[in-house]
């Protein structure tokens, strides 16, 4: 009769146990970010806002691979964020580099386009 009782007693504790790792696990999951972010260094900001980048386009990559498109349009929303808030970080730029960006990419699309018009050129002339 003791031995059942101290069984039941092992299992109550080992199960409260397992409650506090996972409530301690939670806890130093969601504290740990937040403590990432307080040592993140102001210069480094514009790299690691790249590296996150990168990191949620290649998860997207996967998850659209994998056919999982629920994950990938939460990844695709959080990366919508990560763009916002690391605009809103970015030091505003001069007028003449704004200028000079929006030529860059003026010419990257007109490029882009006279690709596009050619291709349309050599299927139009291929013969059916």
């Amino acid at each position: 009769m003791d031995f059942a009782w101290h069984g039941g007693l092992l299992r109550w504790v080992r199960r409260e146990l397992r409650m506090e790792r996972w409530f301690l696990g939670m806890a130093l999951a969601l504290a740990a970010p937040a403590f990432a972010q307080a040592a993140e260094p102001a210069e480094g900001a514009a790299s690691s806002c790249e590296a996150e980048e990168a990191a949620l386009e290649h998860d997207m990559d996967l998850a659209r691979s994998r056919g999982q498109m629920l994950r990938r349009r939460q990844l695709a929303e959080n990366l919508d964020a990560l763009r916002a808030r690391c605009r809103a970080s970015e030091p505003p730029q001069s007028r003449a580099a704004r200028i000079d960006k929006l030529e860059h990419d003026i010419r990257a699309l007109r490029a882009e386009l006279e690709h596009a018009e050619a291709q349309l050129r050599e299927l139009k002339n291929e013969r059916p």
